[in-house]
């Protein structure tokens, strides 16, 4: 398991390098298992995976879905080439080793262990290894748009870095972008122009007194909302005609995403009315729903049975898990790390 981590660490599958390399690993580790598996390819260098393990077909299936993109390194220092895994003192460091390939590589190990071993399964095993968690969930929703041959699961395991809790909930996310418009004109003129950023300031003064609303989770807790980016100008002698700004959104079960983007219009809305220079839109770069399981449920309670653990937990980031739900199975995280 630990050469199959190693392999995977070295496919580099960042967003810009793509998830092929990793799910052709993934693909050759099933083969040489004897499991059947198969490869989705789009654009060139993107990807999923998945594998299917057939049984006697008594019961529904068991799916385990991973995703097999990483976050880049980022400018930070490393003590060892990134995706140049090395192992010391019993771990094996590198990107992607705990988000999500350790995970991955430990359901795939399992898998065809159990192949091996000839274990008469009365329900189906899949497995898939999606591309773009950590972006657009592109993979997770090709995926489920494409799986009508598979029956309805059992459940979902996600072998997402839990620490080995098993997580039944977990917030939802609404990642917006508020753009204003201006007019461009020369620093030594600025009457002549419309400046986007000082546009920008008035939503800002908005946003501070600008109050969601929810109702606390039991378990979540509350939704939140950070500014988290801004971008304006090319040069410092013309007066910037756009302006824009990113806001995260963690949202908790029962909100509704249409709801909060349309109080952020009215905000815009009345922006315009009261000044006829300010122009402005927002739009929606990324939304996942808020994911609870019924931690009573019989599968979730099968499996904390099988694991030896008697409670679940919730967590604040957030997975593919809501996707996956749409089939219409209870989801649940487990995975080491």
């Amino acid at each position: 398991m630990k050469d199959l981590l190693k392999r995977l660490i070295r496919a580099e599958s960042t967003q810009d390098k793509g998830e092929l390399a990793a799910a052709e690993v993934v693909s050759s580790e099933f083969g040489r298992a004897g499991v059947e598996s198969w490869v989705d390819c789009w654009d060139r260098s993107r990807a999923n995976v998945t594998a299917h393990v057939e049984s006697a077909a008594e019961k529904p299936c068991l799916l385990f879905a991973c995703h097999l993109d990483v976050v880049g390194p980022g400018k930070a220092s490393w003590n060892s080439p990134p995706f140049e895994p090395v192992e010391h003192d019993g771990r094996v460091y590198g990107r992607g080793a705990t988000d999500m390939k350790g995970g991955t590589a430990a359901a795939i190990q399992a898998i065809c262990e159990v192949v091996a071993d000839g274990v008469a399964l009365k329900g189906d095993i899949v497995f898939t290894a999606v591309a773009g968690e950590e972006s657009d969930s592109c993979g997770a929703l090709r995926f489920v748009a494409d799986c009508g041959w598979m029956s309805e699961p059992a459940g979902v395991i996600i072998p997402e870095p839990t620490g080995f809790d098993i997580v039944t909930a977990h917030r939802g996310m609404l990642w917006l972008q508020i753009t204003t418009i201006g007019k461009a004109a020369h620093g030594s003129a600025p009457h002549l122009g419309i400046n986007a950023i000082s546009s920008m300031k008035s939503v800002l003064d908005e946003l501070e007194k600008y109050r969601i609303h929810y109702e606390p989770h039991e378990l979540l807790g509350d939704c939140s909302m950070s500014i988290n980016t801004i971008a304006a100008g090319k040069e410092m002698n013309v007066i910037p005609d756009k302006c824009t700004l990113g806001i995260d959104i963690r949202t908790v079960p029962g909100q509704d995403n249409e709801t909060i983007v349309g109080e952020i219009e009215q905000i815009l809305g009345r922006l315009r009315q009261g000044s006829p220079t300010f122009d402005g839109n927002v739009s929606i770069v990324r939304q996942m729903l808020a994911m609870e399981t019924d931690s009573s449920s019989p599968f979730v309670q099968d499996f904390c049975s099988a694991v030896g653990i008697s409670e679940t937990k919730a967590v604040g980031f957030t997975t593919d898990g809501p996707h996956f739900a749409e089939l219409g199975a209870p989801v649940l995280i487990f995975g080491p790390g």
